[in-house]
Formats: C-alpha cells, sequence, structure tokens
C-alpha cells in the first residue's frame, strides 16, 4: 500500500519560500512509473496541480506558478519536495502531495497559511 504525508511548517510569512516534503512509503519514487504531484487547496476554491516529477527525474509546472515553483528529490530518502517562492496570503491553501496518473494515492494534506 503506497502510503504519502506532507510535512513542513503551517505558516510562512510573506515574501518567504514554502518548502514542503512528501515522504513516500510503500512504493518508489524511482522505479514506480508515475508521476508525484503537488496539488493545493486555497480556503472556498477547488484543487489546483502546481507540478509534478516524473519518475526519471523529469519537472512539470502549472504556468500560472511556473516562475516561483521547483520541485526536486532526494532518492535516498524517497521523498519530493515543493518549493514555492515569493509567497503571498493568496498561497494560504491545504497543500497535498499524490501519485499519479491517476490520483489513486493521496497524502492527508498539510495546511499552510502565509501570514505576518
Amino acid at each position: 500500500q503506497v502510503q504519502l504525508r506532507e510535512s513542513g511548517p503551517g505558516l510562512v510569512k510573506p515574501s518567504q519560500t514554502l518548502s514542503l516534503t512528501c515522504t513516500v512509503s510503500g512504493g518508489s519514487i524511482t522505479t514506480d512509473y508515475y508521476y508525484w504531484y503537488w496539488i493545493r487547496q486555497p480556503p472556498g476554491k477547488g484543487l489546483e496541480w502546481m507540478g509534478s516529477i516524473l519518475y526519471t527525474g523529469s519537472t512539470y509546472y502549472s504556468p500560472s506558478l511556473k516562475s516561483r515553483t521547483s520541485i526536486s528529490r532526494d532518492t535516498s530518502k524517497n521523498q519530493f519536495t515543493l518549493q514555492l517562492s515569493s509567497v503571498t496570503p493568496e498561497d494560504t491553501a491545504v497543500y497535498y502531495c499524490a501519485r499519479g496518473a491517476p490520483l489513486a494515492y493521496w497524502g492527508q494534506g498539510t495546511q499552510v497559511t502565509v501570514s505576518s
């Protein structure tokens, strides 16, 4: 059973960089032939795809966030990481990592609030 778990600070100040880590167990980010996703849901809004990293290490980003987003991985720890720079209160959301496609496995989500 694949399990994903997000971790990182719950509060980030405006203009700082948000950094979240997804730890994967029961699967491999390098040998499972899937994309590994970062998705967020702002309060009262729908899900927003932010970007993905393929098992090969190739990365793909939402055009609207590409200039501020970076996804990387630590294969020794079976983790992948999201960095979102220059955050504003509009980046307040629940952030999820997931495996797809299809998006069959999700982390429980982590609330990130951007506030001074």
